[in-house]
């Protein structure tokens, strides 16, 4: 579940827009979470395809990425950006590397490997909260290879991929989750 964002005491007689019948701040945004281990190729690619789907979508998302050996700063790989420009999707988003914040704030974190959702598993101890959104991106479980050094048309098929699998994955587990 999102949190709620509340509408802090104003001063000076000022009301609140609660009080005028609507609240900007009175939403849950949930926020979704993509992992990989680089955070330059599955996870951005992922990112950009969920925030274009979801983009127009009633309830508030966020959608976000991080690596787990990620170094910050770094920009998605050329074939990335390229794969997400056949798509007709456009993404300047710089690498992160995860943290456990991430997670514990996050709603739901999809994974790319089962050695991604293990090594979320580990660092996170034993919270059980944050451990219980951490799931693998795609449901049979087999992960999604790193494309690195495969070329443009391994790009393309895992933007394919995502795109079949990211909007019903998401949909499912934050049903779920609520």
């Amino acid at each position: 579940m999102g949190c709620a964002v509340f509408n802090p005491n104003l001063t000076n007689g000022a009301r609140a827009s609660s009080e005028r019948g609507w609240n900007p701040y009175d939403v849950t945004v949930n926020t979704i979470l993509f992992v990989c281990t680089g955070n330059t190729c599955r996870s951005p690619m992922a990112e950009a395809i969920a925030r274009s789907y979801f983009a127009d979508a009633p309830q508030s998302i966020f959608v976000g990425s991080a690596g787990i050996a990620a170094l910050d700063g770094a920009r998605p790989s050329p074939e990335t950006i390229g794969a997400l420009d056949r798509m007709g999707i456009t993404h300047d988003g710089r690498s992160k590397a995860l943290t456990a914040e991430m997670v514990q704030k996050a709603n739901l974190v999809l994974c790319m490997t089962s050695s991604h959702v293990d090594a979320i598993r580990s660092f996170l101890g034993d919270d059980a909260g944050a451990i219980a959104k951490v799931h693998m991106l795609d449901p049979s479980g087999q992960g999604v290879a790193d494309p690195i050094g495969c070329g443009q048309l391994a790009y393309d098929a895992i933007a394919a991929q995502f795109a079949e699998v990211i909007p019903a994955r998401i949909e499912s587990l934050l049903a779920a989750s609520h």
